[in-house]
């Protein structure tokens, strides 16, 4: 190094990408860019045309230290503390999913059906059940700007983030949030459901990659022995929280549209739309109640 001058932007970050290569990570380069221009508040541009300029001694320190949470398995953005969700940026915490981009399909699904019920109804209250950061829920209420919301949970610690994050965004105003398992804490009617609930078997999480089973909160993953637990409580109850036109969206594993479908058509739901995500899998299912 030249005269104990610290690394520049573009040195750290190959160091990174380097070491990231090494470890055999999926997409290295991607993950050293995420990481690095997010510990040095740099987009994507700003770390090539910044390349050049040096790195602090304690910028660097800090950089170096993630790469070993990294190695570790820690994803990129737990380590970050904070993660993009169609366009919201979000504050992730221990007690919340990392919101991943397939949920977004649950976004852009239920907003064609909000603007239906918006055309013939007016303003949309929505219920986002298991919140967690929030993301579903703020993401919708960003979209629809006379919407409202609740987000419920089991952990106030999760309740805590999903506040901070609509505080964050500007929506707080239109977001409350109640404490309490699915519909425990709920005591009025929706237009609109939403959900990305817990479905992966119980025996199954003790196979999942580390970066999940080990940073992911336990009880947003299982979905108990057959994965099925979280919709059959949601069936059970969502009729009576539901006005006579709503709509519930819930994603789904990928294997899960039969099983799912057959538990909400059990409790009186019919399927309206099936679709899959970016990998072709089945990812979302939207239902409505038969009166």
């Amino acid at each position: 190094m030249n005269g104990g001058q610290g690394p520049t932007i573009s040195g750290l970050l190959q160091e990174v990408r380097a070491r990231f290569v090494e470890a055999d990570l999926d997409d290295p380069a991607t993950e050293a860019r995420i990481l690095v221009g997010g510990l040095l508040d740099l987009s994507s541009t700003g770390l090539v045309t910044q390349g050049s300029e040096i790195v602090s001694a304690d910028d660097a320190a800090t950089v170096r230290a993630a790469i070993g949470r990294r190695l570790n398995h820690e994803p990129v953005h737990r380590i970050l503390g904070e993660r993009e969700f169609y366009g919201l940026s979000l504050k992730l915490s221990a007690a919340t999913l990392e919101p991943r981009p397939d949920t977004e399909i649950l976004v852009d699904t239920m907003l064609q059906h909000m603007r239906r019920l918006e055309s013939k109804l007016g303003n949309i209250h929505i219920l986002d059940l298991g919140t967690g950061t929030g993301a579903i829920c703020l993401a919708l209420l960003h979209e629809s700007p006379q919407a409202t919301g609740v987000g419920s949970d089991i952990s106030s610690e999760a309740l805590e983030t999903a506040r901070g994050n609509a505080e964050r965004n500007g929506l707080a105003a239109r977001f409350d949030t109640a404490h309490g398992s699915w519909f425990d804490a709920i005591h009025e009617c929706f237009h609109v459901i939403v959900s990305n609930p817990p479905y992966i078997a119980s025996s199954v999480i003790s196979t999942l990659a580390p970066e999940v089973k080990d940073f992911d909160p336990p009880a947003a993953l299982d979905g108990g022995l057959d994965g099925l637990d979280a919709y059959r409580a949601i069936a059970r109850d969502a009729a009576r929280f539901l006005h006579p036109d709503g709509m519930i969206g819930v994603e789904i594993g990928y294997d899960q549209r039969e099983t799912v479908t057959s538990v909400f058509e059990g409790a009186g739901f019919s399927l309206v739309e099936a679709v899959r995500d970016y990998g072709q899998n089945d990812r979302v299912l939207v239902f409505e109640f038969q009166h």
